[in-house]
């Protein structure tokens, strides 16, 4: 099975006009592809579509998951990208109940600037005990998780990885998710896969 890389991030405001994040955007998708990994999003614009193109553009196979309930919806009403989509998943559950079957058709994530939204995300995939990569420097929630964690009298575990080189990023994310076993639920709390087993 191949790994599924999920990117998360900023899909409007000052950071998708920050051309360092495209850049980086661009390049994190760029080594989900290469590493031939199947890179999922919010299929939403932005850094997480300018991350779909980076896949697209080295060959890699792109997946969005949409708010949306129809393609028709999906461009109209929430003006969003299909072009470097292979597959566009139509869940027609709005924003926020969305990202829970985007972090679920994840193996792993990658934060990227991001505001309430990508928070959001962040901590379903925190309390999911997924793999989670931090761009960090590429501004919003994804420069503050640690904070965010000390306000919330949670730890940084080890499953939260920090770094600002978008290769160094992804060769971590994947070496996690390729030397630890899966979380599992058990009485519908997550616990890592070393303490299920």
């Amino acid at each position: 099975m191949r790994f599924r890389i999920g990117v998360m991030g900023s899909a409007q405001g000052p950071m998708i006009e920050n051309q360092e994040n495209i850049r980086k955007s661009i390049e994190i998708g760029h080594y989900i592809a290469k590493a031939d990994c199947i890179l999922v999003n919010g299929a939403c614009p932005g850094l997480p579509d300018e991350a779909a193109y980076g896949a697209k553009q080295a060959g890699g196979l792109t997946m969005g998951v949409s708010p949306a309930f129809s393609e028709k919806a999906h461009i109209e009403k929430y003006k969003s990208p299909y072009q470097n989509y292979d597959i566009i998943i139509y869940t027609g559950m709005g924003l926020m109940e969305r990202d829970i079957i985007n972090i679920r058709s994840s193996d792993a994530i990658i934060l990227l600037g991001g505001g309430i939204g990508t928070l959001n995300e962040f901590t379903v995939a925190y309390d999911e005990g997924k793999v989670i990569g931090v761009l960090t420097g590429s501004g919003g929630v994804s420069n503050h998780i640690d904070k965010i964690l000390e306000i919330c009298e949670r730890k940084v575990e080890n499953f939260v990885i920090f770094d600002d080189d978008p290769k160094s990023l992804v060769d971590k994310v994947l070496n996690y998710l390729s030397e630890n076993p899966a979380p599992m639920l058990e009485d519908q709390r997550v616990v890592s896969g070393k303490q299920a087993n």
